[in-house]
This record gives structure tokens, C-alpha cells and sequence, in this order.
């Protein structure tokens, strides 16, 4: 058996979600690996970001965002609202006294409260969002190709909205 790993570097945008269509870097990735049969996990190290298979769809709106996960932005919303004011105002209890203390002893937390201002860290809705959605999906490879029909797409999210952000997606291909 064999093992192929690869990590994918991403980008979001911050201040709406940013999703990422990712299946050509998988496909590739299964091509280099030599893997003919087998499986491909698709993760996400990061605990505001998801990873889920979805059909591609041609429509946009203005920001370039397809209308599915525009509808999927909504379903969520209403699931679990945007997280807009800091505890204990609002409906979250997350992040509280001791996570922003516990974050503003880190040798760079200037990147993550920048400013000393701690509504950078309004993100509980992101972490919910992404729990629901899953960190990971697993996907049949056959014949050395992505096993999913043509309209089959695999979407990486991050549902943080506080700032621009380099991601990972990591990939992981076994089989024979």
C-alpha cells in the first residue's frame, strides 16, 4: 500500500466567508501520488474552516460567490447567526475571559488582536458553522482519478470572518 500526503496553500479573504474549490489541486495530487485505487481524505487542520462536496454551480453573485453556498451561508446564518458583539453581550459565551487572556500572552498576538482589540477574536459562529459542516470528507479514487460524478466539487471554507488568512487544506491519498 501506499501513502501520498500533500498540504494545499489557500488564502481567504475575511469579511465573508471565502470558499475555495480545491478539486483540481486533489486531482492533481491523486495523478502524483500513483495511486490507482484507493481513498483520498481532504482535512482541514483549522477549527473555523470545513471541507464538504457540493455540485458546482455557473451562477455568481457580484463578489464572484456561487448561489448555492450563498443559500448554504443563509441556512447556516439562521442555524447560527453571526457572532457581532463580544461576551457577555450577544448570545455567545465564547471567547471568554480566560481565552483572551491565555491569547494575549502569545509571543505573536498582535496577528491575532491586532491593536489590542479583542473583537478580532468574534469568531464562535465560525467554529460552530464548521463543526456542523466537518473538517474532513473522504473520497473513492479509481482507475487513478477522483471516484465523483462531473458536477462533483470539493469546497474548502473558512467561515472566520475577522481578517485575510493563509490557510492549509491537507490531502491524504493511500491505496495501490
Amino acid at each position: 500500500m501506499s501513502v501520498h500526503f500533500e498540504t494545499i496553500s489557500l488564502t481567504s479573504h475575511g469579511g465573508t466567508p471565502t470558499y475555495l474549490d480545491v478539486t483540481p489541486q486533489v486531482q492533481a495530487a491523486i495523478a502524483a501520488s500513483g495511486v490507482t485505487t484507493g481513498l483520498c481524505t481532504v482535512i482541514s487542520p483549522h477549527t473555523t474552516c470545513a471541507v464538504f462536496f457540493e455540485e458546482f454551480v455557473h451562477d455568481v453573485d457580484e463578489t464572484g460567490t456561487e448561489l448555492l453556498q450563498l443559500d448554504l451561508n443563509g441556512a447556516l446564518e439562521r442555524l447560527v447567526p453571526d457572532q457581532t458583539a463580544l461576551p457577555p453581550d450577544g448570545e455567545y459565551r465564547y471567547p471568554g475571559p480566560e481565552h483572551f487572556t491565555a491569547v494575549e500572552s502569545w509571543p505573536d498576538a498582535e496577528v491575532y488582536l491586532p491593536g489590542g482589540d479583542r473583537t478580532q477574536l468574534l469568531n464562535a459562529d465560525a467554529h460552530l458553522k464548521a463543526t456542523l459542516l466537518g473538517s474532513s470528507q473522504v473520497f473513492a479514487v479509481a482507475e487513478g482519478r477522483l471516484a465523483v460524478g462531473s458536477t462533483g466539487y470539493i469546497y474548502f471554507v473558512d467561515f472566520d470572518r475577522t481578517r485575510a488568512r493563509q490557510r492549509r487544506c491537507q490531502l491524504v491519498i493511500l491505496g495501490e
